[in-house]
């Protein structure tokens, strides 16, 4: 069993340096830029399953980067997620204004808090996140997906009529995006108005490159934003998500106010996010694998299947902040002593050979299935928005590639930039080229 030996390392811009980089231990720094996210998810698997790493600003953590360890570790009740049990954060080695800050300290939330409080906090939304409420959302998803895929039409048609040849159309920024903001802004009662400026918002909270001082200025901004939605709901409430959370159901206390502002926060940079990567990197994953996406638009292989490879080959979220250990934890071999951090490196253990086989960097939407991953966390912490997030991504995709089934990437692959963020999956866009729809003599006469 090895516990390397701490020796100083940078902190972020103006701090002092972060005590904890491993002497004699290989050290991986994730690019702030995110240059090459699966070859760093190869790096981070290889050198698993616990992994030495150094988050922008040079901040030194743990990376848990297989299946199995990370099973362990996601349930062990000595990892958790006070932020005052991390050694550097008490020392004022990491300040209020280091860029992760929000990821790593967002408020006292359900993410925040562990043991019975995780379970009071935690119960409320998954209440509010009902099956029941969760299948009464699919016609609303089916509208908006209808609505935003006439648009996507209507522009087709019209370059088509005019004779030029398809321009290429941001799929992201027309589809993937708004849809799960506006099932966000059905779920949760928020104003579609408030929409542009929390896409700007939630840009720079996840983003490496924010300046420290404008950090605190968006988790302001952000607190005052749903500081409203929730007085709002507080004096008219509604059939929404925020309405259920203010509200006290089987004797119990509802949430504060405090509480329910750090909820929609969190559900919101969680949900959002992951259903727009998921979107986003499934239609290139099917379009970069023409054989495989004949499969799924044939029925041979249903579109399940190839969302949730998609989750495991290309997981939304790339690293989650953030765990501490409360004492020694040993696992493979390797100690994180009491006081460090841990983050779970999803990238990687979606590619766990032992867990995926030797060909666990291969997209194949033939594999054994199920196909049994994690993208969506283990635990106590597990998302409770997942069940949501793959109803949208049911209904969108299929209706997506029956209305452009001969769609194509606009640009070579490679030519695809990921977004400055080390916690998401995410692309700046997705141009592609859309033929309108062939319509039939029959559908031409309604």
């Amino acid at each position: 069993m090895t516990r390397p030996t701490p020796s100083p390392g940078t902190g972020p811009a103006g701090t002092a340096p972060v005590a904890g980089t491993v002497t004699g231990c290989p050290v991986i720094a994730l690019d702030p830029l995110v240059r090459d996210l699966d070859g760093e998810a190869v790096r981070l698997r290889d050198a698993g399953p616990i992994a030495r790493v150094e988050l922008p600003g040079g901040v030194p953590v743990w990376a848990v980067t297989h299946h199995e360890e990370a099973r362990r570790l996601l349930t062990d009740p000595r990892l958790v997620k006070d932020i005052e049990e991390w050694g550097a954060w008490r020392r004022g080695e990491i300040t209020a204004d280091w860029p992760l800050i929000g990821l790593a300290n967002p408020g006292r939330s359900m993410l925040t808090v562990d043991g019975a409080e995780h379970h009071r906090l935690r119960a409320k939304v998954a209440r509010a996140l009902s099956p029941r409420r969760v299948e009464a959302l699919r016609p609303g998803i089916e509208r908006i997906t209808e609505r935003l895929l006439d648009e996507l039409t209507a522009r087709a048609e019209a370059e088509e009529t005019a004779g030029g040849t398809p321009r290429p159309v941001d799929l992201k920024a027309a589809f993937a995006y708004p849809l799960p903001m506006g099932v966000v802004a059905e779920l949760m009662g928020i104003d579609e108005s408030d929409l542009p400026r929390l896409q700007e918002l939630y840009d720079a909270f996840f983003s490496t490159q924010t300046p420290p001082d404008r950090v605190l200025a968006v988790l302001g901004e952000l607190a005052e934003l749903f500081g409203r939605v929730v007085e709002e709901k507080r004096k008219e409430p509604g059939d929404d998500l925020t309405s259920a959370l203010l509200q006290a159901e089987d004797g119990g206390e509802p949430l504060t106010g405090e509480e329910v502002v750090n909820t929609l926060q969190l559900m919101i940079a969680a949900g959002h996010e992951t259903t727009i990567s998921l979107l986003v990197n499934t239609v290139r994953a099917l379009l970069n694998h023409p054989g495989q996406l004949a499969l799924v638009l044939s029925g041979e292989v249903p579109w399940e299947t190839a969302i949730e490879e998609t989750l495991r080959r290309h997981s939304p979220t790339s690293h989650v902040l953030i765990r501490f250990a409360r004492e020694d934890v040993e696992i493979g071999g390797t100690v994180i002593p009491r006081g460090d951090a841990l983050i779970t490196s999803y990238s990687a253990i979606g590619i766990d050979t032992a867990r995926h086989g030797a060909d666990a960097d291969a997209f194949d939407i033939t594999r054994p299935t199920p196909i049994r991953h994690m993208s969506f966390g283990h635990g106590p912490h597990i998302c409770p928005g997942a069940p949501l997030s793959r109803l949208e991504a049911a209904i969108a995709l299929p209706a997506l590639f029956t209305r452009f089934p001969d769609m194509t990437l606009a640009v070579p692959d490679a030519g695809l930039r990921n977004k400055p963020t080390v916690t998401q999956n995410d692309l700046y866009e997705l141009p592609v080229l859309l033929r309108p729809p062939v319509t039939t003599s029959t559908e031409s006469s309604r």
